[in-house]
This record gives structure tokens, C-alpha cells and sequence, in this order.
């Protein structure tokens, strides 16, 4: 038995319903929020945990032989010929510090590519999805990236490693490249989002050079089923094999973007 686009949607769905439930935009002041660090900079919440139970629970029930990997409990024995990548909050940072800028990402992967995703946005109600070779959609309408063809008028979006303060490849210096060279950069906190940001044209590209498999595998398909050029940093097409790193962007700038990136010996 093999899910649908309209299973993954309805469990992101369902699951926002308990982000939305429990989120609260003054910290300290609504029901306290337990928070626990995976390490210095990387917190994980009793919701997060919540929020995968409430997952795995659904998968395991209608898809019992499937094997499912996600950010908190890691790999879950099943078969390879049929994984769900979970990511029960992405933007955890911003979920406990009351900074509404959060989404739950489900992606479902046979014999090894992606062929569904679905990741939504629980405080501004908005569902991004996507069907390998059919096509991406927001809330049920097609979505397309953006025709920006110079990067000097593009507004992109990156992302920095849990690590910034003592690894080198941190970032850093393409981020103050690309804000020479782009209209703006923005860092939102949750690159499932920002993927879904190119995929809708709000955002002309997106890189971020050390994530997950439940980071992008979501995100990397929307933005693909909606016109734009998904690789690794290195331009490597085959963005969901490790070391995980990604870009996306239009056709017109992924090159452009590529290229500055490169440059600067990102990996």
C-alpha cells in the first residue's frame, strides 16, 4: 500500500493543528514550554516530540512495513523501497522563542526518489506540495518560481550550521558575497520554508551548505515540480545523497548563485 499526496497533506495538516495549539507569541507568559539542547545551539521541545509521535503513530499504523527517517528518533526499521522523511518542526528556534516562522515537512520516497511531499504552515494556514512529474501547489493552487533573471535584483534565502561558532565552513563569508552581489538575503530560520519560498517565487534562491534528509527532501521536490533547479552546493545533482547541502533557485540564477558560491569554496 502506497500513500497519496492527500495523506501527506493531511498529516501535515493535522499535525500544524498541534503546532498552532501550542504555540504562544510571548514566552514566559502562556503555558510553559519544556525545552532541552541537543547541543549548544540546538534546542528540541516537548512539542517536537509530540508532533512525531503523532506521525509515526499514523504511518506506522497504515504503513506498518515502511522505514521512516526522522530529526528525533532517527531511522526506524522498514523496508528502503518505501521511507517517510519527517521533520516534525523545522524552526524549532523560532517556535520556542514565540517567533511565528515554523512549518511541519513530510516528504515519501519510493525505491530512493522522492515522489511526495507536503510541508505546512501552520500560522499563516498554508499547505506547499508537490508529485514528482505532476506538478507543486499551494493550498491546492499550481505554483511557479520566479523569472528574475538578474541576480542583482533577486531576493534569496540561506542558512547557517548549529556549528557557526567554531567550524570555518560556517557560511559566513558567502553570506556577506551574496549580499554584495544580490538585492537582499534573508536567514528565516527553517529551510523547508525557504525552499517552499522559491518554489512560490517569494524567494529567487536558496542554499545552505550543511542539513539533514528530512531538511530538504520535501522542500527540494516542491521547488523542483515548480520550475526550479535543485542541486547540491556543488552543483552536484543528487542533492539527497550525503553530505547534504542544497541550492535552489529559478533557472536564470541558479548559475549565477552556483558560480559566486563555488567562488568561494562552499562544500
Amino acid at each position: 500500500m502506497q500513500p497519496t499526496l492527500a495523506d501527506l497533506e493531511d498529516l501535515a495538516r493535522r499535525a500544524g493543528a498541534i503546532l498552532r495549539e501550542n504555540f504562544h507569541p510571548r514566552p514566559g507568559f502562556g503555558p510553559r514550554l519544556q525545552v532541552n539542547y541537543k547541543s549548544e545551539t540546538d534546542p528540541v521541545t516537548e512539542v517536537d516530540h509530540r508532533i512525531e509521535a503523532f506521525l509515526l503513530e499514523e504511518i506506522q499504523a497504515h504503513f506498518p512495513e515502511h522505514q521512516i527517517i526522522t530529526e528525533e528518533s532517527g531511522l526506524l526499521q522498514g523496508s528502503q523501497d518505501w521511507q517517510w522523511f519527517l521533520d516534525p518542526i523545522d524552526g524549532t528556534v523560532n517556535f520556542a522563542r514565540g517567533v511565528p516562522i515554523f512549518v511541519v515537512s513530510i516528504a515519501y520516497a519510493k525505491k530512493g526518489k522522492v515522489t511526495l511531499g507536503a510541508i505546512y504552515d501552520p500560522m499563516l494556514d498554508e499547505c506547499f506540495s508537490a508529485e514528482r512529474g505532476r506538478g507543486a501547489w499551494l493550498n491546492g493552487e499550481p505554483i511557479r518560481v520566479s523569472v528574475i533573471q538578474e541576480l542583482g535584483r533577486g531576493l534569496v534565502g540561506t542558512g547557517f550550521p548549529y556549528d557557526v561558532r567554531s567550524n570555518p565552513n560556517n557560511n559566513l563569508d558567502n553570506y556577506a558575497a551574496a549580499t554584495m552581489l544580490a538585492q537582499a538575503v534573508r536567514h528565516m530560520g527553517a529551510a523547508a520554508r525557504d525552499l517552499c519560498y522559491v518554489a512560490a517565487g517569494r524567494l529567487d534562491a536558496f542554499w545552505e551548505l550543511r542539513l539533514s534528509a528530512w531538511d530538504i527532501a520535501a522542500g527540494g521536490l516542491i521547488a523542483e515540480e515548480a520550475g526550479g533547479i535543485v542541486t547540491k552546493v556543488s552543483g552536484d545533482p543528487q542533492y539527497m545523497l550525503k553530505p547534504y547541502s542544497i541550492l535552489a533557485a529559478n533557472p536564470y540564477l541558479h548559475p549565477l548563485v552556483l558560480k559566486f558560491l563555488n567562488q568561494k569554496q562552499a562544500s
